[in-house]
């Protein structure tokens, strides 16, 4: 009987270090989601401003919107983030909320997440969408094959 507690009491630690470490990772990826968003801001003006050729590219900006819209609608619904609810199921399952953080999750989850009325966020949500979305003319994209944006008038024709 001893053996199987003792089997069964190192399953459940190893089930709950796994749930630490899989919280710890999808902590990590949400945290690169939000940078993934914040950063290009700047480094998208910059690009205008230097005429950074990357900073036009159809695909990286149409990603770079659709990652804030997807934030700005969920707040607008009400929703929580799936990332958020799926960390802390995985943080229950490591034993629930403790005092003993991992140096990165309290780090990660201190510059991350902050104390404020759901509406502030959403909000702060939608105005950093609409800044985003001004970024489409300071900086245009650049869709492949489509014609030059500037078309030169041969004014000698005209009457």
């Amino acid at each position: 009987l001893n053996a199987i507690c003792e089997k069964v009491s190192k399953y459940r630690k190893n089930q709950k270090m796994n749930s630490a470490f899989w919280a710890d990772v999808l902590l990590l990826l949400h945290f690169a989601f939000v940078m993934g968003v914040i950063l290009p801001v700047p480094l998208i003006a910059a690009g205008a401003v230097f005429k950074w050729r990357w900073v036009h590219n159809a695909w990286f900006r149409c990603i770079h919107l659709s990652m804030i819209v997807i934030v700005a609608l969920q707040a607008v619904a009400g929703v929580i983030c799936p990332l958020t609810i799926w960390e802390s199921q995985l943080r229950q399952m490591a034993g629930g909320e403790g005092y003993e953080y991992t140096f990165m999750r309290y780090w990660v989850s201190r510059l991350m997440f902050y104390q404020a009325e759901p509406w502030v966020f959403t909000v702060a949500y939608c105005l950093f969408t609409a800044l985003i979305v001004s970024l489409f003319w300071i900086a245009p994209v650049r869709w492949k094959n489509a014609p030059p944006r500037r078309v030169k008038l041969d004014r000698s024709s005209i009457p």
